[in-house]
């Protein structure tokens, strides 16, 4: 059996003040960098870990793969955020300024990556996991909009995702099943004055 735990990237700097990413490369920020210290104790053991190519979900990756004593990380753009075309860079505010309404009726601008596209993109990366490993732990540092592809396609509802949450997903050599969502990131995390140098 191989387990999968996908998980979004630590919070960059643009989550913190609300503005939509999509393939835009913003750093964490220095609370994402304590989050992805803070989920090193809910890791357990990996065999591998894999990363989208932007920024935050790397650097992510590889706080955790460091301490976890495995590497390199193994960097996928497949598994990369959903382009978002002309929201990218913008907060929701703006987005309504700019395109009223689109939001709440689920317009998306031009330039927005389809579902499809963003779906094959997920399982092309899946697959490549498989190949490399029929069985054992890996971890995949991703983000929200490729989790989100990912547990529809398996049957799962949409519920929003919290930074350093994630999903199992377990592959039994023919398909994949999902798993349960878990939350690797503690509730509360404090940045060290030391961890800000």
């Amino acid at each position: 059996m191989l387990n999968v735990l996908l998980t979004r990237h630590a919070q960059s700097e643009w989550n913190e003040v609300g503005r939509w990413q999509g393939q835009a490369d913003p750093p964490l920020s220095d609370l994402g960098r304590a989050q992805a210290q803070g989920a090193i104790s809910q890791c357990g053991g990996f065999d591998a870990v894999v990363s989208s190519d932007l920024d935050r979900a790397v650097t992510t990756a590889q706080i955790i793969a460091e301490a976890l004593g495995v590497g390199p990380v193994l960097l996928d753009p497949d598994f990369r955020e959903r382009h978002a075309g002309a929201y990218q860079g913008l907060t929701r505010a703006e987005i309504d300024e700019q395109f009223p309404g689109n939001l709440d009726a689920d317009i998306w601008p031009p330039g927005w990556e389809s579902a499809e596209s963003v779906l094959a993109r997920a399982m092309a990366g899946l697959g490549r996991i498989v190949e490399r490993s029929a069985h054992g732990e890996v971890l995949v540092v991703s983000h929200g909009g490729i989790i989100y592809s990912l547990e529809g396609h398996l049957g799962e509802p949409h519920q929003r995702i919290a930074n350093l949450a994630g999903r199992w997903l377990h592959h039994n050599g023919t398909d994949w099943r999902v798993g349960q969502r878990v939350q690797l990131s503690p509730e509360k995390v404090t940045i060290e004055s030391q961890d800000l140098a």
